[in-house]
């Protein structure tokens, strides 16, 4: 059994919270969080270098016909567009894409982008995690309502047998250290695994008898006790 686990994540992601889930249950197994671009922690996953990477779809699922990758989403992230400080979105809560249309949107690298709109050359849209990852003075960030959407996953060579890849799995999915392992079968859409667990968490809420509710006319459990006759 190897002794460390590799993940790479992209600009944005926060494995954070799940690094430390993973030191309290695998003690033994070191965790190694490798930052990267999406190409590259793509291109470490595939080759054995990491063994789990946590990505942005849509990515290439059957480049290697060997063994190709499978992924499940985790989360969804926001649009929003960064301008400099003085520009004249900067007062404002949220945008639109049609207010972007006369803007010199930047397109490309992140990371590039934010440097030149830090310079004045226009504006970027890219998702609010990003946007905060690359936080400096000179821009603000605004919410634009009706952009685009990323969807944030967690990607492995399918068929692995590793089960420090089903642990690390079973960690982003939420699973407790009591419940049973194993990744989701490879056969399954993307998100399906996702909406599946949801499904059962609103049936089992639908199902289970709802103990908040107070008992008869008083609340809290409280019982008015019939008053006793006064002696005379």
């Amino acid at each position: 059994m190897p002794s460390s686990f590799t993940v790479a994540f992209v600009l944005g992601a926060t494995p954070g919270k799940w690094a430390r889930v993973w030191h309290e249950r695998l003690v033994d197994v070191g965790l190694e969080l490798v930052a990267s671009e999406q190409d590259e922690a793509l291109r470490m996953l595939r080759s054995g270098v990491a063994d789990i990477a946590i990505v942005r779809l849509p990515i290439d699922r059957d480049v290697d016909g060997d063994r190709p990758l499978a992924a499940i989403p985790l989360y969804t992230e926001r649009a929003v567009v960064v301008v400099p400080k003085d520009h004249s979105f900067a007062t404002r809560t949220s945008v639109v894409m049609a207010e972007l249309s006369k803007e010199n949107q930047l397109p490309g690298d992140w990371r590039a982008a934010t440097e030149l709109v830090a310079a004045n050359v226009g504006v970027a849209v890219m998702p609010q995690a990003v946007a905060r990852a690359l936080v400096r003075r000179d821009v603000t960030a605004k919410l634009v309502d009706d952009g685009p959407e990323w969807h944030v996953a967690v990607a492995w060579r399918d068929g692995s047998v590793d089960p420090h890849v089903e642990e690390f799995i079973g960690i982003v999915r939420g699973r407790t250290a009591r419940s049973s392992r194993g990744t989701a079968s490879s056969s399954e859409p993307t998100g399906a695994a996702s909406e599946a667990d949801q499904a059962t968490v609103s049936a089992q809420k639908q199902t289970r008898p709802n103990r908040a509710q107070p008992r008869g006319k008083y609340p809290q459990g409280k019982v008015r006790r019939p008053q006793r006759p006064r002696k005379r």
